[in-house]
């Protein structure tokens, strides 16, 4: 099976969009000006528009595996190294907060990394059987800087975020 050349977007009917978001924002009794923000509204639909909103387009897909439970983490042990599939497993068992994870898991998010071109699988020749070891390849590479800049934001925000939370709690009403 070859891989798609191009991908098959649904058309998204962004005046019809736009036309429901003027909509909501008539009915927002507040404010009564939004033309600023139904510009910047107008930008964003039509960039999701162009990036894809289906849930197997590459824009969605890749945020979703950053935000999954183990594919950041096994993007970030990748960077230190190649790895055999059983000391990926260790790696992430001994490194992750989330504890074990499972033989079928682990090969799911490694499949589905290696799809995306993030990580290669890469066989070693040696006796029976041949050996298998993961790699970042630049791809992955590149979005693990992305992701460590990230993280980067986070530790530089960290006592503001902490603060929040803080006020927030302090201030939300317990639960009904």
């Amino acid at each position: 099976m070859s891989a798609p050349t191009e991908l098959s977007r649904p058309a998204v009917d962004v005046d019809t969009v736009l036309r429901n978001l003027r909509l909501v924002l008539a009915h927002d009794e507040i404010s009564g000006h939004h033309s600023s923000e139904m510009a910047a509204l107008e930008r964003l639909v039509r960039s999701m528009a162009r990036d894809g909103v289906q849930r197997d387009q590459p824009m969605r897909e890749v945020f979703a595996r950053i935000g999954d439970k183990w594919s950041t983490l096994l993007l970030h042990l990748l960077r230190t190294g190649n790895y055999r599939h059983a000391v990926l497993r260790r790696l992430v068992s001994t490194v992750g907060a989330e504890g074990r994870i499972s033989q079928r898991m682990l090969t799911l998010r490694l499949r589905t990394l290696e799809r995306d071109g993030l990580i290669e699988r890469r066989v070693i020749p040696t006796t029976h059987p041949p050996g298998v070891e993961y790699a970042l390849t630049e791809l992955g590479r590149s979005l693990s800087a992305q992701i460590e800049s990230l993280m980067q934001w986070i530790r530089d925000h960290m006592a503001q975020i902490l603060q929040a939370r803080s006020r927030f709690g302090e201030s939300a009403e317990p639960d009904a």
